[in-house]
């Protein structure tokens, strides 16, 4: 009886899983199309974004009632907790993620009619090609129980973080020339930081993996990445102390 009751939960938790797979390859695809849809002042495939939203976030709940409900009836311990815990995290992080191509659509509607140059236009595919890469790994990684993957998410974010810099220097030189107007350039400077962001849930969810693998909270790792940083400050001074010393 045991067994069949833990098998029944495995089940449980791979069609969880499933699910997650599901919405973050729904994301994965509202990121380019948000894309195509500034580059080409498509405000009809930006108004289907934005309403394809509300079934992402029903799949969200879905997914968040089905782990309350595993939580509810399994009581589950050690690796199936984390595992359930990590799943309603990772939920959350592609829910928002694909709220962020739905506020660059919205970013669109308000600025409707714009022509980016040709440099913007190439900046603005790399940071959706990077977003896209990040959240694909990400899930990979989910997927997959993979640490190795997980751990290279924040290396890989920072691509799009020069990217992101490199977007916001070259809309404020356009604004200087007279080629874009003040609002469309906060707008366009927003609609780099949905970008950004995007990058940065792909970076959350490979922690919530690295938890899910190792038991260790993202927050605990911090912690101890302070810790050591500050340790290595404490033995620099030292050895600075003693450096000064010796010369005197």
């Amino acid at each position: 009886m045991q067994n069949e009751l833990r098998g029944n939960f495995h089940e449980e938790l791979d069609a969880v899983s499933d699910m997650i797979v599901t919405l973050a390859a729904h994301v994965t695809e509202a990121i380019p199309r948000a894309t195509e849809a500034l580059i080409d002042n498509n405000l009809e495939m930006a108004q289907d974004i934005i309403s394809h939203d509300d079934d992402l976030d029903q799949l969200s709940l879905q997914i968040e009632e089905r782990c309350y409900a595993l939580i509810a009836l399994q009581q589950p311990m050690a690796i199936d907790m984390r595992s359930i815990v990590t799943a309603m995290k990772i939920n959350g992080e592609y829910e928002r993620s694909g709220d962020l191509a739905v506020n660059i659509c919205k970013g669109l509607r308000r600025i409707y009619g714009i022509q980016l140059t040709p440099t913007l236009r190439g900046l603005v595919t790399s940071m959706s090609e990077e977003a896209v890469r990040l959240t694909r790994v990400s899930v990979d990684a989910y997927a997959e129980g993979s640490a190795g993957l997980a751990s290279a998410l924040p290396d890989m974010d920072d691509r799009l973080d020069d990217l992101q810099v490199d977007f916001i220097q070259e809309i404020f030189a356009s604004h200087a020339r007279g080629e874009l107007k003040l609002e469309e350039t906060v707008q366009l400077a927003l609609i780099a930081r949905f970008y950004e962001r995007i990058g940065d849930h792909a970076v959350n969810i490979g922690e919530r993996v690295m938890y899910m693998v190792t038991g260790v909270t993202p927050e605990v790792a911090g912690a101890a990445q302070a810790k050591h940083a500050a340790e290595v400050d404490a033995l620099a001074e030292v050895a600075e102390g003693v450096a000064e010393e010796e010369a005197e």
